[in-house]
């Protein structure tokens, strides 16, 4: 008799007695304790790594391990990638991106742990980067691994590796609100009723898990000081436009140097060149160190003497002009710091330099207009609001901005001042930058799955499975007498002219030719390559749906030729691509 596994056995069960709808709530309990669980243990990894580097260094000493540590934790990072893992980890929130958008939600086992450790170790050692999105990978590499193993489809994976994403934010945030829009805006594709409940229970589980664990307090505790006032609300609106032109900065920062480094061809060279670069700049601004949330919570409350801490401008500690002039400096060279951590090879994430740069942003932004007379508004407000334009311009995720930073604050008394940052720094943002920081490289290459239907489902389609190869060819020096022959054994009505070497010469319409096909008289006198025409619009190999798509729309033909590297392979049709389109429209979106 044969034996069947553990899992076949339970899918068998659980096909009889509980519903898929009961299944995918059951599951997103358990996604969102162990997403819960990953969050706690990169957390506590973090700290202990940080502490046992560098807790014991005082303040007003220079500390020369920074030059050297960051270097020493990617390079323990690319020894685990290259040597023990042997392949990529991928970029946190933008693999699950390209997961759902190319691999039909399928992540790799090894995201399970791998991106856990590799973050741990990288910020630990100094890498200025954060956790997030590492956490929100690991968790969505659970749901998306346990989805496999059960058999569940495309649309239950996706689901399940939403569910996830926003288990891992909760949890690494306290924030499950939050987690709950992020999921919405930045992860998922196609959410209605039907996932909304699972969704919520994987959000509290995981929070729950988190509180556990890591105790129920808010990640940075914000007391408002004085309340939202309408004479501040110019103020708001500038800083909303200046925050949405740091986003953009931030993006093309990160977008430049991620291209320079994929350029380097050694990554010894990538790490040395990277671990140089953040080494030294954490040496002359030492609140660039790890995720910077120490440094957060002191912007927050208006103190800005952490940007003096171990470093060469201690002694200028109360020249208010220079304390200023730093806080815009490490503003705008976080983004920097964070593309060296990634170009060397560190893994992490980019909420944490986000928030860093808003809230330091926030803080010279205050001071800078209280100083010099130009308004007089609360300061640490204005750091606190500084994060959600940050968060709205750089992730484009204005709804995530506002809840995120009013739960992990609790400073839900300044709502307004949120909604009007948020909302002005990501139009602002998105004026001058189509694309998240997350979804630039992946758009430019159409990876992109994105919340517009059509181009999601047009991104899914691969033009391998639409390749038709029973069409009859025919040689170019061929009589019309041969033509007649193939003719006469084809079902199309359109013949492909090639070579010996599979070259395209042209095409052959039947209607072209019907006029002269039973005059027998020209059936040894004419040639092939003299009745064939080269068609105007082909489809490349190598062109994406989108772009086949749009061929279709503008030719007006019902079948177009592929051809790669100028061989033809066969013609893709109109009602085949329309068919398959609605296949998986179908199967992306709920009932």
């Amino acid at each position: 008799m044969e034996k069947h596994s553990f899992i076949e056995r339970f899918y068998s069960w659980r096909i009889k007695h509980i519903t898929d709808k009961q299944f995918i709530m059951l599951l997103s309990v358990v996604i969102g304790f162990m997403s819960g669980m990953a969050a706690v243990f990169i957390k506590n990894s973090v700290h202990f790594i940080q502490h046992f580097l560098t807790g014991w260094t005082n303040d007003d000493a220079y500390n020369y391990l920074y030059i050297a540590l960051p270097g020493i934790g990617i390079l323990l990072v690319m020894i685990f990638i290259k040597f023990i893992l042997k392949q990529g980890i991928g970029d946190g929130v933008p693999n699950v991106l390209y997961s759902i958008s190319k691999t039909s939600g399928l992540m790799k086992p090894h995201n399970i742990y791998s991106s856990v450790i590799a973050s741990a170790i990288t910020v630990g050692f100094g890498g200025s980067v954060g956790l997030e999105g590492p956490t929100v990978a690991t968790g969505a590499a659970i749901g998306s691994n346990t989805g496999r193993v059960l058999h569940l489809n495309y649309k239950q994976i996706v689901s399940l590796l939403g569910f996830a994403s926003a288990g891992a934010m909760a949890a690494i945030f306290k924030a499950p609100i939050a987690a709950i829009v992020f999921a919405l805006e930045v992860i998922m594709l196609d959410l209605t009723m039907a996932s909304l409940v699972p969704l919520l229970l994987a959000s509290v589980t995981a929070a729950l898990t988190s509180y556990f664990f890591l105790g129920q307090n808010v990640l940075y505790p914000f007391e408002v000081t004085e309340s939202f006032k309408l004479s501040h609300v110019l103020m708001y609106i500038l800083l909303g436009v200046f925050t949405g032109f740091v986003s953009v900065y931030f993006i093309r920062i990160m977008d430049y140097f991620g291209k320079f480094f994929e350029g380097l061809a050694s990554w010894w060279v990538r790490l040395a060149l990277g671990a140089s670069v953040l080494g030294l700049l954490l040496f002359l601004f030492p609140s660039l160190y790890g995720e910077g949330y120490r440094s957060i919570n002191l912007a927050l409350h208006g103190d800005y003497q952490y940007i003096f801490e171990q470093s060469i401008f201690y002694d200028y500690r109360d020249n208010f002009l220079i304390a200023i002039g730093l806080l815009l400096v490490i503003s705008l060279l976080k983004a920097v710091a964070a593309s060296a951590t990634f170009g060397s090879g560190g893994v992490g994430g980019i909420f944490a330099p986000t928030l860093f740069t808003g809230a330091n942003f926030g803080l010279f932004f205050a001071l800078f207009m209280n100083h010099f007379h130009l308004a007089d508004i609360p300061v640490t407000n204005f750091a606190l609001v500084g994060m959600a334009g940050m968060i709205a311009g750089v992730i484009r995720g204005p709804l995530t901005a506002i809840f995120l930073i009013a739960e992990i604050s609790g400073g839900y008394e300044l709502i307004m001042p949120l909604m009007i940052v948020s909302t002005i720094s990501y139009a602002s943002s998105k004026l001058f930058e189509t694309d998240s920081v997350y979804t630039i490289q992946l758009a430019k290459k159409i990876d992109l799955i994105t919340h517009h239907k059509d181009k999601a489902v047009l991104s899914l389609m691969n033009i391998d499975s639409l390749i038709e190869t029973n069409f009859m060819t025919i040689n170019p020096n061929a009589t019309l007498g041969d033509l007649v022959k193939v003719i006469a054994d084809s079902t199309r009505n359109i013949y492909p002219v090639i070579d010996k070497d599979q070259n395209l010469k042209g095409l052959i319409f039947l209607d072209r030719v019907r006029h002269i096909m039973f005059n027998h008289e020209m059936y040894g006198k004419v040639l092939v390559k003299n009745l064939m025409f080269m068609p105007t619009t082909i489809v490349n190999y190598e062109d994406k749906m989108e772009e086949v798509a749009h061929k279709f729309q503008h030719s007006g033909k019902y079948n177009l030729v592929v051809l790669k590297d100028g061989k033809y392979l066969g013609f893709v049709s109109r009602a085949n691509v329309f068919s398959k389109y609605r296949e998986l429209l179908k199967d992306i979106s709920e009932h």
